[in-house]
């Protein structure tokens, strides 16, 4: 892959730069210190990959994200950045990967993959399939999620918790940005604070104490009158599906 990194901090451009030669889905790696540089440079020729620093004097990552958008064959994009401030407008603007300083070689790796497997299925898949696997930072560890797997979703104040079988995960996402991105993999609000994935509600009940509740296998999601109507119009729906 040819690539792009653009990082106004020489220090941290160089480092990046030379760590990405050395991987072996890597063929050229060109370097902007700028938002403007990094325009110049797409004027002569393309990219597979860039890789933007957020916060940069002039034209920001995100403003470089956005002409990058408008190319006919746009680049994948990763974002390098100190800050996780930026993460849900990043992965809205269509970047595969989110990295924090400083950078590990082995996330570096997960972002290359990502990127490769990006450029090879842009000609195959119309269109991009968002958050299909959720990226959560904890301290020194990173932990992947494949949405697949996750049962139901909790408000948590500026968070949203993810359920799945086995362990509960936080990450700082709206619920309503979810319901978003995730309503056309069977996602279904029903409740202010909860969106439960259509595939994995076994059945609806009345408790004395919640009222109507959808249960999943990772525990019961509460059902508010004003989205009961839709949930069992889904389900009735994914019924239907199974069936033919």
């Amino acid at each position: 892959m040819r690539v792009l990194v653009v990082e106004d901090e020489t220090s941290t451009r160089e480092e990046l730069a030379d760590l990405l030669a050395t991987m072996p889905e890597i063929g050229e790696v060109s370097e902007a210190d700028g938002g403007e540089a990094a325009v110049r440079l797409l004027g002569t020729g393309s990219f597979d990959a860039v890789f933007l620093d957020i916060s940069m004097p002039g034209l920001t990552g995100m403003d470089v994200a956005r002409v990058l958008g408008m190319l006919s064959t746009p680049p994948a994009i990763v974002f390098v950045t100190a800050s996780e401030a930026h993460a849900v407008e990043a992965f809205g603007i269509g970047a595969v990967d989110y990295l924090l300083k400083p950078i590990r070689a082995e996330r570096l790796a997960e972002a290359v993959a990502r990127a490769a497997t990006a450029r090879r299925g842009r000609a195959s898949e119309p269109e991009s399939d968002e958050l299909s696997v959720v990226q959560i930072e904890t301290g020194r560890h990173t932990v992947f999620v494949h949405r697949d797997d996750i049962r139901f979703a909790e408000a948590h104040g500026d968070y949203v918790r993810l359920h799945t079988d086995q362990d509960a995960h936080l990450i700082r996402l709206s619920l309503s940005y979810l319901e978003d991105v995730w309503s056309s993999a069977g996602f279904v609000r029903t409740h202010r604070g909860y969106l439960v994935a259509v595939r994995w509600v076994t059945d609806l009940r009345v408790t004395g104490s919640s009222g109507l509740v959808a249960a999943t296998p990772a525990g019961d999601v509460p059902v508010s009158r004003r989205h009961a109507r839709a949930l069992k119009e889904r389900l009735l729906a994914a019924v239907r599906d199974e069936d033919r």
